[in-house]
């Protein structure tokens, strides 16, 4: 979609669509104010009417409004003035988007930015609309051999800004925007393709891709030779069960000095998760294909990293595997040796995602770290803890932990930080090697990532578990694209800090 940012006079926009708020008492935005003083109180009185109470969700479409160049006004609820919050904001650009795109109108002009977020500024309320518009408006259709032609109608979208120091603040805003919405959808397509298509070699090829796209990027992937030679034995034994080979995809952004130590984002890829032997229920199966969504989120990051060219060192580096049957997959109670020379007993073949990630953490410490953060679909057990609302985060590291959960607040992409308590790390006793790959069905999300500490313990490190977060079942299945909002967001704060 088109952005612009535009100064004109609001009643002498001649757009298909004016975009302004109306509050729960009735009462008109500003620009929604000036629009009905040109109207010599045409909007007024339709509120008087009673046709929009200026309720959260509420949308109401008028034509042809008298004293304007514009060809329709549509009026967005905006809940109670002062209840209006940082997800209050997103509600009403999202009702706007949706509703701009059902009515089938290619182009409109936004207001909203005038809304008064407390605590928010012109920047993040750009952003915040550039985002939440491309993530509503967001359809997968590739695969339909008739795609909804009705889908993405919303062709152009400008916002009016008279200040010409906040004209400048919204095209950066706009810019960056942009870049951490293309990401997203980039992570949510990979996300929702199937595991048939998206494959670790499909997987490859997309960073690959990348790479051709951008000066800034190198990519080199390993196969299972490499990763042998290398002791890899735990991502290795996910591996055995499937007809793909496994790889390491390793992407490594340079935007920063040479001699500038990189951050570092490792994403699980497992392109398919059946459970191995320790299958899982047919229930819901399919949707074992966004096991890898800590890849894609991974792999969007680096793209919206790559067009904003943040002057940072970052590397992705992407374990990926399918997790599947067969007469030659580990099986419960198998022992398994990491490319850290600890031993792992295989108790459950499900909890895979912690044997791929494992060596990948191992592998990350050739590039002396600033920090390093993995993101994964990890555990049911989160989506129990938190729903579908928070990442669960954990670490090593407190000023990590914080600035993550700063950025997931900014994005709106947001984090809980549980604890990793060394009382925990018992759990994972095992008569026969240094550890087990569960911990038994209490705290299944801590225990998880206790498991991964122990291959973390020279630099400093924080978990994501997206399981919650990653994709929604249902009627409205399909990936969400998290957490690239929060992952960039990070970074982005660290340019700051530089």
């Amino acid at each position: 979609m088109e952005y612009s940012v535009k100064n004109t006079a609001i009643s002498g926009q001649a757009t298909p669509c004016i975009i302004v708020g109306v509050y729960e008492t009735r009462r008109l935005s500003p620009s929604g104010q000036q629009l009905d003083k040109s109207s010599s109180g045409y909007l007024t009185a339709i509120l008087k009417r009673g046709d929009i109470q200026g309720k959260l969700d509420q949308a109401l479409l008028l034509h042809d409004v008298p004293g304007t160049a514009c060809e329709r006004v549509l009026l967005v609820g905006c809940g109670p003035e002062k209840e209006l919050d940082d997800n209050n904001y997103r509600k009403i650009l999202a009702r706007a988007a949706t509703t701009l795109d059902q009515r089938g109108i290619r182009e409109g002009c936004c207001h909203l930015l005038e809304l008064a977020v407390p605590g928010r500024d012109l920047h993040w309320k750009t952003r915040q609309a550039m985002e939440v518009f491309e993530h509503t408006l967001y359809h997968f259709n590739q695969l339909k051999s008739k795609p909804d032609k009705r889908a993405g109608r919303l062709r152009r979208l400008h916002f009016n800004v008279a200040d010409t120091r906040e004209q400048k603040v919204v095209r950066q805003a706009v810019k960056e925007g942009q870049a951490i919405a293309a990401g997203t959808r980039l992570a949510r397509d990979l996300a929702n393709l199937p595991g048939n298509i998206c494959t670790p070699a499909y997987l490859a090829a997309q960073a690959k891709k990348l790479a051709r796209q951008s000066e800034c990027i190198k990519v080199k992937v390993l196969g299972e030779k490499e990763m042998a030679r290398l002791n890899m034995g735990a991502l290795l034994s996910v591996a055995r069960g499937s007809r793909q080979d496994a790889k390491l995809i390793v992407i490594d952004y340079q935007g920063g000095r040479k001699q500038d130590r990189p951050y570092v984002l490792v994403g699980k890829g497992i392109t398919f998760d059946s459970g191995g032997i320790s299958i899982k229920p047919s229930a819901a199966m399919d949707e074992m294909k966004f096991d890898m969504c800590g890849a894609a989120s991974t792999l969007g990051t680096l793209a919206a990293v790559a067009e904003m060219q943040l002057p940072l060192n970052i590397i992705g580096v992407i374990p990926s595997s399918e997790n599947l049957p067969d007469g030659n997959a580990s099986k419960p109670g198998d022992i398994v040796t990491s490319m850290s020379g600890q031993t792992i007993e295989v108790l459950n073949t499900d909890a895979e995602g912690r044997l791929v990630l494992c060596d990948a953490l191992s592998y990350c410490e050739r590039f002396r770290p600033r920090t390093i953060i993995d993101i994964a679909t990890l555990t049911g057990a989160c989506v129990i803890a938190l729903g579908k609302h928070f990442s669960g985060l954990l670490g090593n590291d407190e000023a990590l932990t914080e600035d993550l959960l700063a950025a997931g607040k900014c994005s709106g992409d947001t984090a809980w930080h549980l604890p990793l308590g060394k009382e925990y790390q018992q759990q994972l006793h095992s008569n026969f090697a240094d550890m087990a790959n569960v911990g038994g069905r209490e705290a299944g999300t801590i225990t998880a990532a206790c498991f991964l500490s122990r291959f973390t313990e020279k630099y400093r490190w924080a978990h994501l578990d997206i399981a919650g977060t990653a994709w929604h079942s249902g009627h409205h299945k399909g990936a969400t694209g998290r957490p690239v909002p929060l992952l960039t967001q990070y970074l982005l704060d660290r340019c700051k800090k530089h």
